[in-house]
């Protein structure tokens, strides 16, 4: 049972990150724990870079430290939040749209 709810899990996470935040907000509390001081840097978090929101909520959550390879894997999700940002903007210019 636990193989097909992680199979589950991972396909909603590909389906996109935040999906995956909204289910962790209400069936977990993962965010909470995460994130002591509130819920302002989730928002943020949601709306500019939700896969390093969902990356430091599962590092934070299951007690990773912020060190070694899980250093890595926090930076590509910055990378991957920073590569869509900065992809959107370079389309819209080469589109003839304003900056």
């Amino acid at each position: 049972m636990m193989g097909a709810m992680c199979c589950l899990v991972l396909a909603l996470l590909l389906a996109g990150p935040r999906l995956g935040l909204v289910l962790l907000f209400l069936f977990t509390n993962a965010i909470s724990r995460a994130f002591h001081h509130g819920m302002i840097l989730p928002l943020l978090g949601f709306v500019f870079l939700p896969w390093t929101t969902l990356v430091y909520t599962w590092l934070m959550s299951g007690g990773h430290p912020i060190a070694g390879v899980y250093l890595v894997i926090l930076i590509i999700a910055v990378v991957v939040d920073l590569g869509a940002h900065g992809g959107g903007a370079r389309h819209r210019f080469q589109r003839g749209g304003s900056r």
